[in-house]
């Protein structure tokens, strides 16, 4: 560290009057959860990545998780465009096959969990305005987190300064686009608070694509002693609407602005409100002890409509009311068992619940006809204990270990039985799944690693909702339904040869049994079942470069081969799993007026430019690899001029995306059942945007 930090001085001494405007010293070593511990990010055993608050404001409006994302390797971000399903996200290929929202992965939001205990979340509620941080956890280690944990995203909320602060945006852009937001923040005493409003709008790029939507989060931390902190946690969601464009087929797509079949005449839509609010309570016992306790509570009500492929003007519609609440706790302790060997380790429990009341029906012109078809209750609980102890032996190695056991319910309370069918049921899942690593930490700029762990997925509760007799799909709960079973195995490395680079690698393996498949979609109901065996594997890399003061560099690149190796129903061994594609890159070349200090830090002022380049492979639509969406590459800029205005900052902002105008595709829908596979991407697409910070 010391060699570091006098490379960083020497470089600074010898350029001029321009380095001399902004700070010398390099930041100090990120900080991420590596598991349930905290750990520096480059001793952490695990591909860990972070995306700090700069570049989520240099992305633009800050709307999809999507457009920050496809920078870390391992991750598949694919934008629908299409507010009424969110965006698709997928880590090693766990959560590809979402038709809507997140699937087989995490998401953490300020410690309280977005996902409920059976899998499924929501990335649309998360406040990009106003989050600090994303952190991505890929891995054996993610598997602490429980059920269906592919992979863990946390994102953390921006803590108030030392003194009043007004921040605001305004973004307007292609197809209708605005994008309004308004920040205060404050400390008074010992409380801090930040409280942030924000708004979008877009008309769309397809026929049938309008969306509205509206969000509140606020975050209030209050330091009530020198050891004790507690931060309270609000956010609501409204999404008066967002109208659904639909797939489209393979035929459609030469004319990729219209809507999917019906979906004008159905009204297909989605309206959403969700409210949540949590707490989480740190408290240092002592220099060695610290207790955290979270608990939160929320609801979540969404109506959609439903379009029929088949006639076009009768669709279906499906209302929840959702409530969903939780808690948690864990204990962190460090200490020494010898003289050269000191540990980390916590223990903990998590205990999380979601009930809804889902009602279904007919449509006539997007509009409800006659009583509802559909009536019933759905909940899902989990219990889950974990531990994690890391082993710090001498000054070169350091062993991590760590189990969590796990307890899933997945229960349906059938409340229309006028059709002479109960599909109540109920089905538990339970699991026990260790992790075990080693690090050998070379030298101070070189780690190499190695862990491997066991992992597990639950059918969602949709999932399990229908079930395959001979050629129809009929609404009884699915007991059948096995877990997901996963074996992974990860070799990485992570190298800092300077100041000025980092270079880090790894080699995955993942072998999954019963792994959840649809097995056969009819009349809008789709029932599932598992496939025998599944392999995942494939090698990332990401790699920073500081070139000189005042440019510098990022790529990553993940190949992956995802495939069945074992066949089921008509799919043969060795079908590519749809919606991964085997090759992805991501490069971005950045310059500024004024100059980069280290490889993270920013001048406040000046003009900054960069090029992104984002490129995939194709992408199979079905299991049976007939259907495949064309890869492509494209190129997005952004420029960003920044001010100074009295004791206000100004930043002017300009961005293109698609520069080239490439036709792509930017999501596909796997397995739909009329083969309306493929969600256009944008063409050329422009935004403008301000942006004020105002000290009062």
């Amino acid at each position: 560290m010391l060699n570091r930090l006098l490379a960083a001085s020497a470089l600074c001494a010898v350029s001029g009057p321009v380095l001399a405007q902004i700070a010398t010293e390099t930041l100090p070593e990120v900080t991420v959860q590596s598991g349930r511990l905290a750990q520096k990010q480059f001793d952490a055993p695990a591909s860990v990545h972070t995306i700090d608050a700069d570049t989520l404001r240099s992305s633009g409006p800050q709307v999809n998780l999507s457009d920050v994302l496809n920078r870390v390797p391992g991750v598949v971000a694919l934008n629908r465009n299409n507010y009424a399903q969110d965006v698709q996200i997928s880590i090693r290929g766990f959560g590809a096959r979402a038709a809507f929202g997140l699937r087989g992965i995490r998401l953490i939001t300020d410690g309280i969990p977005a996902t409920i205990p059976d899998g499924q979340g929501q990335a649309s509620t998360v406040s990009l305005t106003s989050t600090e941080r994303v952190e991505v956890l890929t891995g054996p280690l993610a598997q602490l987190y429980g059920n269906a944990s592919g992979g863990v995203i946390q994102t953390f909320t921006r803590e108030a300064g030392t003194g009043p602060e007004l921040q605001n945006q305004l973004f307007i852009g292609s197809f209708g686009m605005t994008r309004t937001d308004w920040q205060m923040s404050d400390r008074l005493g010992q409380v801090g608070i930040v409280a942030d409003y924000s708004t979008f709008g877009i008309s769309g790029y397809r026929a049938n694509s309008d969306a509205r939507r509206q969000q509140l989060n606020s975050v209030i931390t209050l330091d009530a002693k020198p050891d004790t902190r507690l931060k309270l946690i609000v956010n609501v969601f409204d999404m008066p609407y967002a109208k659904d464009p639909l797939g489209l087929t393979a035929a459609q797509l030469s004319t990729p602005d219209i809507a999917g079949t019906n979906a004008v005449s159905n009204g297909a839509r989605k309206t959403v409100k969700q409210e949540q609010v949590g707490g989480v309570l740190e408290h240092r016992i002592d220099s060695d002890l610290r207790l955290q306790a979270r608990v939160y509570s929320g609801m979540r009500d969404n109506l959609q409509y439903q379009a029929s492929s088949t006639i076009p003007n009768a669709g279906t519609w499906v209302g929840l009311n959702r409530h969903f609440d939780g808690l948690g706790v864990q204990l962190n302790g460090k200490g020494r068992v010898l003289a050269d060997t000191r540990i980390d380790w916590v223990v903990g429990l998590d205990k999380d619940h979601s009930g809804e009341q889902r009602q279904g029906g007919n449509t006539a012109f997007g509009s409800q006809t006659g009583s509802a078809t559909r009536n019933e209750m759905n909940e899902a609980d989990n219990q889950d204990y974990f531990g994690q102890v890391n082993w710090h032996l001498g000054e070169r190695w350091t062993v991590v270990t760590g189990v969590r056991h796990s307890h899933v319910e997945l229960k349906s309370r059938d409340d229309y039985l006028s059709d002479g069918r109960d599909g109540s049921g109920a089905v538990t899942y339970t699991a026990t799944n260790p992790i075990l690593g080693l690090t050998w930490h070379a030298s101070d700029s070189l780690n190499l690693y190695i862990n491997q762990g066991k992992g597990f997925e639950t059918p969602t509760l949709s999932e399990a909702a229908y079930t395959k007799s001979g050629s129809t799909v009929v609404g009884l709960f699915n007991p059948n339904l096995l877990a997901a079973r996963s074996q992974h195995l990860e070799v990485g490395s992570k190298w800092a040869p300077s100041v000025d680079t980092r270079l880090d690698a790894a080699w995955f393996r993942i072998t999954t049994d019963n792994e959840i498949v649809s097995s056969l979609s009819a009349g809008g109901k789709t029932a599932y079942t598992n496939a025998s065996q599944t392999l995942r594997d494939g090698f990332e890399l990401s790699w920073r470069q500081r070139i000189n003061p005042h440019w510098r560099g990022l790529a990553s690149a993940t190949l992956m081969n995802a495939s069945y190796t074992q066949g089921f129903n008509t799919v043969v061994a060795g079908s590519q799993l749809p919606g991964i594609p085997q090759r992805q890159l991501f490069s971005s070349l950045q310059w500024s007026q004024l100059g980069f200090s280290g490889t993270a830090r920013k001048p406040a002022l000046g003009t900054e430019v960069t090029l992104d380049w984002m490129a995939r492979s194709q992408l199979w639509a079905d299991d049976n690899n007939t259907a495949r969406a064309a890869g492509f590459g494209v190129f997005n800029a952004r420029v960003r001029q920044r001010y100074a205005v009295g004791t206000a900052q100004i930043e002017a902002f300009v961005g293109i995306d698609n520069l080239s105008n490439r036709s792509t595709v930017g999501s596909v829908i796997v397995n739909q059942a009329s083969s309306q596979y493929f969600e256009p991407g944008l063409p050329r697409s422009w935004v403008l945007g301000v942006q004020s910070r105002l000290p009062l």
